[in-house]
């Protein structure tokens, strides 16, 4: 499931960046507004979305959502579990002295 997905993932990615390279910018007739046009704006106003616009946006919709499952896999297959999802406390080990005559040390002090 998780090669499938990047291979979709790969593929949407490719044919994304060739939509928004073939496209026109908002800004390409914006010297002919400054002396040749005076009826165009800077960024003109847009009508009815194309076909590339269309296109484009429902593949950058798909490319995040794939990001989002490609990242909810990723943390299935490397969650751990937790003393929370246990729901055990682990118990401490007591160190049991050889010699009961001679006090154990406790773990964080150092002999002299």
């Amino acid at each position: 499931m998780y090669q499938i997905l990047v291979t979709i993932h790969l593929f949407i990615c490719v044919i994304l960046i060739g939509l928004v390279v073939i496209q026109q910018g908002k800004g390409a007739e914006a010297g002919a507004a400054f002396g040749s046009g005076a009826s165009q704006t800077v960024f003109g106003s847009q009508g009815s979305a194309t076909f590339l616009t269309k296109s484009t946006a429902i593949l950058a919709t798909l490319f995040f959502l794939i990001c989002l499952a490609l990242t909810y896999l990723t943390v299935q297959a490397n969650k751990k579990s937790t003393v929370l999802d246990l729901g055990t406390v682990p118990q401490q080990k007591s160190v049991v002295p050889v010699n009961p005559d001679v006090p154990s040390l406790p773990a964080t002090q150092k002999p002299e």
